[in-house]
C-alpha cells in the first residue's frame, strides 16, 4: 500500500475533518464520512509507517483479538474468517477496508500530533505535527478534530517497579514492546500476568521453552471452545451470501453475550461455576481450582477467549507451570515469590497491562488556554464539555470496540450534517445552569468495570454526569438504542456560528 505525501506549502493544509490516526477507530470514522458526509474534504494523520494501530504495534508470538470479529469487525465489512483471529488476518481485513473506500489518498503515515489549539476568531483547530521519517514540522487546519488514535501509550507498556529488577541478569520484555530477536528457545520463561495477552502468549511459547511459568497476582476468567462459528458454518453451507451470514452470526453473538452479561450480574455464581466446569472438563477434576478463581465476579473484568482450549493443553501437558502469589523480589536467576518459592528463569516477561493515555498525550488548549481534559465532562462518551468541534473515540469494555466505533460514528456525521444545515461554524458540549451543580463521577466506575489500566489513570480522564447527556454510557445493548435517537438539536449542544453568536437549536 502507498503512502501519500505531499509537500508542505507556506500555508497550513485546510480539511474539514481532521482524523488522528489510521486503525480500527480511524478507518471507521473515515468511512462513515465519506458514506454519510460525502461533501467534507479529510485526512487521517497517522504516526505509524503504516495503518492499523494495536494490530500493527503488537508482534509477540500468537498475537490475537481477544473478541470475536463477527462484532469487532465492522458493520459495514463482513467478516468471513475464524472468529478469532491473530494479527495478520485483522491488518488483511483492515487493508481491505482501506482499498474498499479508497482510504490510502487521506492518510499521511510518519506524522506524529504534537499539539491542538482551537481559536473562537478563527472558529478551526490548528494541529501541528512531526514527520517522524523527516524530522519535517507540518501544520494543518480543521473545522472539526476526530481523535482515533487510541487509548494506551504505544511507546512503553506498564511494569511495575519490583525490587531487585536490576540484579536479574536476563531480559525482562513488555509484549507491547517484543524484541525482534529475543530468542526463549530452550529458556527457563516466566510471564507474569494472568490475562489475555498472557494467555496468548504462553501456548505460543510453550513448545519452544524449556521451562514456563505463568505467575499471577490474581486469576482471571477464562471461557473456552472450538474457533469456530457453528451458525456461521451452517450458513455457509446452505450458501448464503456473507452479508447475510455476517449478520445474523453478528445478532447472534451480540444476544449470547448480553444474555452472560445480564446473567453475571443476576446470578454471579451460576455463571462461576459454568465457567469453571468448561476449565475442568480441559483440566480433570484433580486441577487446583483456585488458580482460575477470581476475587470478583464475572464481567467486572473482561472474560478471555481461549480459542481451542490452547492454553489449558499446554498446562495439562505439563509444559506450563501456574503460579498464583505475589512477587517478593528479582534475584540474579528469577523471581522470589511472598510464600519463598524461587521461580528460576533466564527470561523474564511481563504482561502486566498498558499505560492509559488520554487524547494521545496531545498538548490541546482553546484560544491560548490549556484544556485538562480531568476539569471537563463527558457528553455522551465522546466528547467534552466546553471543547468545541472535537469528538474522541474510545470503544466498548465488555463488548467489541468496534461496535461502538459504528454507533458513534454515525452520531458524529449526524452532528456535522446539522452543523451545515444551521449554517453552524462550531458546536460544543455546554453544562446547562441547572446542570452545574450535578453529582460528577469518575469517567467509569468500579461497579462497571475495574481493570488496573483504568484504575491507575482515571484521574486523567473525563468526568461522568449523574444524568443524560452526560453519562458516560459503556453498555452496548443500551447504546444502540439510545445513541440512534440523540437529538443532535438538544439544549446541551451549543452550535454558533463564529465568536458568541449561538444559532437557535430546533
Amino acid at each position: 500500500m502507498s503512502t501519500v505525501t505531499s509537500l508542505q506549502s507556506a500555508a497550513p493544509e485546510h480539511f474539514d475533518v481532521l482524523i488522528v490516526g489510521a486503525g480500527i477507530s480511524g478507518i471507521g470514522a473515515a468511512h462513515h464520512l465519506l458514506e454519510t458526509c460525502p461533501g467534507k474534504s479529510f485526512v487521517m494523520l497517522e504516526n505509524k509507517e503504516s495503518f492499523g494501530g494495536t494490530w500493527r504495534q503488537h508482534t509477540y508470538p500468537g498475537i490475537r483479538s481477544d473478541s470475536d470479529l463477527y462484532t469487532f469487525g465492522y458493520g459495514f465489512k463482513p467478516w468471513a474468517g475464524k472468529p478469532i483471529a491473530e494479527a495478520g488476518a485483522i491488518l488483511d481485513y483492515l487493508e481491505e477496508a482501506i482499498e474498499d473506500d479508497h482510504l490510502e489518498q487521506y492518510i499521511r503515515y510518519s506524522h506524529q500530533v504534537l499539539s491542538a489549539s482551537w481559536s473562537s476568531d478563527d472558529q478551526c483547530w490548528t494541529v501541528r505535527a512531526e514527520r517522524k521519517d523527516t524530522g519535517e514540522a507540518m501544520t494543518y487546519t480543521a473545522n472539526f478534530l476526530w481523535m482515533c488514535q487510541g487509548y494506551y501509550r504505544h511507546e512503553k507498556g506498564y511494569t511495575p517497579e519490583w525490587d531487585g529488577m536490576d540484579d536479574f541478569k536476563g531480559p525482562i520484555v513488555h509484549p507491547q514492546t517484543w524484541p525482534e530477536d529475543l530468542d526463549y528457545k530452550g529458556k527457563r520463561v516466566v510471564v507474569i500476568g494472568s490475562g489475555a495477552t498472557a494467555a496468548t502468549l504462553i501456548p505460543n511459547m510453550a513448545d519452544d521453552c524449556e521451562q514456563l511459568t505463568m505467575l499471577q497476582r490474581s486469576p482471571t476468567y477464562f471461557w473456552t471452545g472450538e474457533n469456530r462459528n457453528e451458525l456461521a458454518d451452517r450458513l455457509r453451507e446452505l450458501e448464503v451470501d456473507e452479508t447475510t451470514i455476517h449478520d445474523i452470526v453478528r445478532r447472534d453473538i451480540l444476544k449470547q453475550a448480553q444474555d452472560i452479561q445480564v446473567a453475571s450480574e443476576q446470578y454471579p455464581e451460576m455463571v462461576k461455576e459454568e465457567l469453571f466446569k468448561v476449565i475442568r472438563d480441559w483440566l480433570g477434576e484433580d486441577f487446583d481450582m483456585t488458580h482460575f478463581t477470581p476475587s470478583y465476579r464475572p464481567w467486572q473484568q473482561r472474560i478471555a477467549y481461549v480459542p481451542d482450549g490452547d492454553l489449558f493443553d499446554v498446562i495439562k501437558s505439563g509444559k506450563v507451570n501456574v503460579v498464583t502469589d505475589h512477587i517478593e523480589r528479582f534475584t540474579e536467576n528469577g523471581i522470589l515469590t511472598k510464600s519463598g518459592e524461587l521461580l528460576e528463569a533466564d527470561i523474564i516477561v511481563t504482561a502486566t497491562g498498558f499505560n492509559l493515555c488520554v487524547m494521545g498525550d496531545i498538548a490541546f488548549d482553546l484560544d491560548g488556554e490549556p484544556v485538562n481534559f480531568a476539569d471537563t465532562v463527558s457528553y455522551r462518551g465522546f466528547m467534552s464539555s466546553g471543547v468545541p468541534n472535537m469528538a474522541s473515540m474510545f470503544g466498548y469494555l465488555r463488548s467489541s470496540w468496534t461496535l461502538r466505533v459504528d454507533l458513534v460514528c454515525a452520531l458524529v456525521c449526524r452532528i456535522l450534517n446539522n452543523m451545515d444545515e444551521k449554517g453552524a461554524s462550531s458546536v460544543t458540549p455546554t453544562l446547562l445552569e441547572s446542570e452545574k451543580d450535578m453529582e460528577l463521577l469518575p469517567w467509569i466506575t468500579d461497579d462497571v468495570f475495574n481493570p488496573g489500566y483504568l484504575k491507575r489513570s482515571l484521574h486523567l480522564m473525563p468526568r461522568q454526569g449523574a444524568q443524560e447527556p452526560w453519562k458516560n454510557v459503556t453498555d452496548y445493548y443500551v447504546e444502540r438504542e439510545l445513541l440512534p435517537k440523540v437529538d443532535v438539536n438538544e439544549e446541551q449542544l451549543v452550535y454558533t456560528t463564529g465568536p458568541q453568536k449561538a444559532v437557535a437549536n430546533g
